[in-house]
């Protein structure tokens, strides 16, 4: 089989032909159909992710495919099952094991690409507005970086939760792909005031930041009162400083949301999370797909599409 593996922090990853992994216990192995890019896949290839696996290693945090064997004490799912997984590492490649309590069985009529699209982008974004900031019906939602992998999902997420969204994003281009996801207004960031045209429009009640720096900035300062910003990510490159007085006299709220971090403390509310999105996309409230795809031998072309924020929505590596 081939797999896209790092072996050190200081060269990039390579497709390397390797053995057929055996599932341990609690495991099971999986033909891999898709796996989705995400940003911390470039931190990891870096050594700078939080949660990054120790040398060498196989990139790829979420996948889906076909259960091909099951480990010891593993009672399913079935071999032949399409399921996705939440694996941390190994996705980018033709087959590999992972925990089998992280299953998903997929509809019948989500793809592998979708799937593969679906977990860490939409979760995040669903247990960010749902959990952490009790988003309302009514409430007016900003997102920045609305054209990207998380932001796509937190427009499309935000409007199905009945708010009023402000996307903003970079360039004509994202900004129809935001509108298509059901943005109700929009803002260039690279040529409007983030924080004017927020504020004449009434102000922000939540804000979903994956971008960081000066962004955070602007609509910390276009905020209502009681509003809740949460950060999601920094692909600005820079962690903004936040000035507490002005939490204080706004009475503001800053939350982080990592997503992957409930596995180790709730795993229940993320994985009631994800049924909930599964239902929602059965019934036709979201529509979660692939927006770039790229075969394995083609996958630092999918990264580096990340790397240079070139991509609208989320990025899919397809095997075989």
């Amino acid at each position: 089989m081939n797999a896209f593996i790092v072996k050190s922090h200081d060269a990039p990853p390579a497709l390397v032909s390797c053995d057929l992994p055996q599932p341990g216990p609690g495991q099971l192995r999986l033909r891999i159909h898709a796996c989705g890019l995400n940003f911390a896949d470039l931190l990891m290839i870096k050594g700078r992710y939080q949660d990054t696996p120790a040398l060498p290693f196989t990139l790829g945090m979420e996948v889906s495919g076909v259960v091909d064997a099951l480990g010891d004490g593993v009672d399913g799912p079935a071999p032949g099952t399409r399921v996705a997984v939440y694996g941390g590492q190994g996705g980018l490649a033709d087959y590999g094991c992972f925990d089998a309590a992280r299953a998903l069985a997929l509809p019948d009529a989500m793809s592998y690409e979708a799937a593969a699209a679906f977990q860490i982008a939409y979760g995040t974004s669903h247990l960010a507005l749902a959990h952490r900031a009790r988003l309302l019906p009514g409430e007016t939602l900003l997102v920045l970086g609305a054209a990207g992998g998380v932001g796509l999902t937190a427009v499309e997420i935000g409007r199905a939760m009945g708010a009023r969204v402000i996307a903003c994003a970079r360039g004509k281009d994202k900004l129809e792909a935001a509108r298509a996801a059901g943005a109700h207004h929009l803002i260039d960031s690279e040529t409007d005031d983030i924080r004017a045209i927020c504020k004449d429009l009434g102000g922000a009640d939540v804000v979903y930041d994956p971008v960081g720096g000066d962004q955070f900035t602007a609509a910390f300062r276009a905020c209502r009162p009681e509003a809740r910003i949460l950060t999601i990510g920094f692909a600005s490159g820079e962690v903004p400083t936040i000035p507490a007085n002005h939490l204080l006299v706004k009475n503001l709220t800053v939350m982080g949301l990592y997503w992957g971090g409930y596995l180790t403390f709730a795993p229940e509310l993320l994985t009631g999370s994800l049924a909930t999105l599964l239902n929602w996309a059965a019934e036709g409230r979201i529509a979660p797909r692939a927006h770039h795809t790229y075969p394995l031998e083609r996958a630092a072309e999918g990264l580096e599409l990340l790397r240079a924020r070139k991509s609208t929505g989320k990025v899919v590596v397809t095997m075989g």
